[in-house]
């Protein structure tokens, strides 16, 4: 489609530019010249007209200073250099001319007087050349932009096409604006081409995606049915008080397992659904992640304590909600040492905060830092992901004594 490169193109388009203003403007400059010749010319010709049938002339020679006129003599005397020099008040043009004898140079005295054109049609003239060069200018510049956009045209063309693709529902469409052998072999068909293998990627994930989302979800959650089933049937046998406890550590297992299968197949998931609109209330989860999670208490001494400022509602998906509680409760429980309590929840109007100590000298005053998720569990990365996708916040502060998950909305 382009036989010369877009580096080419821009520069020929710039010295065609150069290249027609330089014409013009030399054509502008010998129109004014050749203007100016015949406007001198006319003054000349109407003066001579206006004294017929005397006709004097405006040129003469003068041999000494005593022949020159009255106004020049005193200058005369003075000695002046060879050369030509003007006086404008008695609108003349002396030439003065060396001769064999030093002490007397020959004067050439033009009389302009009735030749050049009066002030104010100078002022007229000048305001119609200034017209002319500003009309020029924007010709120019108008020109410039003319070449300029017809040089880098593909570009322009390719960026269209690029926003007008919609990268959720990649279409055949789509394909076809940034095919590469639309913008020929040079820089622009490079990036067309670069752009066109990226989107074929972009697709082929997609696919892949939703292949995998759609057959894990079956697959994944097939056997944990299986396992909730048999867990039924096994409670209305007659167990042990050990197999009983034992029981309730599968059944716990198995819950959490399904939450988090679903919850991954929400992450990898591309489009959203109405899940992450719902309005939901916190204490409730807060409230069932407690008591899930209480087990890991078991052999500590350690207290919970709940403090409710508010009663808050969040909006967003409630699933994701749940499982980034459930996690920050389960790693307060799990790391917090026996007899280093308590474990404090508090619950504000726009935060969960959760609280456990890691030492004995947790009243001492001690800045919090920030803190990364290594050391934590997995847990904290998902809990991050989730908030990303729900527009929530979510940070992790930590020092000697104790460690403040923060939760807001």
């Amino acid at each position: 489609m382009y036989r010369h490169s877009l580096r080419k193109r821009v520069a020929i388009a710039f010295a065609i530019c150069v290249a027609l203003l330089s014409v013009v403007w030399g054509f502008a400059f010998l129109a004014a010249v050749r203007l100016s010749e015949d406007r001198v010319l006319t003054q000349q010709l109407q003066h001579a007209a206006d004294n017929y049938p005397s006709l004097e002339t405006n040129l003469r020679g003068y041999d000494n200073v005593e022949s020159l006129p009255e106004s020049l003599r005193d200058w005369a005397q003075t000695n002046p250099a060879a050369g030509l020099h003007e006086f404008e008040a008695e609108e003349l043009h002396v030439a003065v001319i060396p001769t064999d004898n030093e002490q007397r140079p020959a004067f050439v005295v033009f009389d302009v007087a009735g030749i050049e054109a009066p002030s104010s049609e100078d002022w007229w003239y000048l305001l119609i050349i200034t017209g002319v060069v500003g009309t020029l200018g924007v010709l120019g510049f108008g020109l410039g932009i003319l070449v300029m956009r017809r040089a880098i045209a593909p570009v322009t063309h390719l960026a269209k096409a690029v926003e007008s693709i919609d990268l959720k529902h990649l279409s055949a469409e789509d394909y076809k604006r940034i095919e590469s052998s639309r913008f020929g072999d040079d820089e622009v068909g490079l990036l067309a081409e670069a752009i066109e293998k990226t989107l074929e990627r972009i697709s082929a994930f997609v696919d892949r995606e939703r292949y995998f989302t759609s057959s894990a979800s079956h697959e994944l959650r097939t056997p944990i049915t299986v396992i909730i089933g048999a867990l039924e049937l096994l409670e209305q046998s007659d167990l042990s008080a050990a197999d009983v406890k034992t029981l309730n550590r599968v059944r716990r297992a198995t819950l959490d397992m399904k939450t988090t299968i679903e919850m991954f197949l929400c992450l990898a998931r591309e489009t959203d659904n109405s899940l992450y609109h719902e309005q939901f209330s916190v204490m409730p989860m807060v409230n069932h992640a407690i008591d899930q999670q209480r087990y890991l208490l078991s052999r500590k001494c350690v207290d919970v304590n709940i403090d409710e400022l508010a009663k808050p509602s969040v909006n967003g998906h409630p699933q994701a909600f749940a499982i980034a509680v459930n996690n920050l409760v389960r790693n307060a429980f799990e790391h917090t040492p026996d007899g280093q309590g308590p474990i404090t929840i508090r619950i504000k109007e726009r935060e969960l905060l959760v609280t456990n100590q890691l030492s004995s000298d947790a009243d001492q005053p001690h800045p919090p830092a920030e803190a990364s998720s290594h050391g934590y569990g997995l847990g904290l990365t998902i809990v991050q992901r989730l908030c990303e996708r729900n527009s929530w916040s979510f940070s992790l502060l930590t020092d000697e004594q104790r460690v403040v998950a923060r939760l807001s909305w």
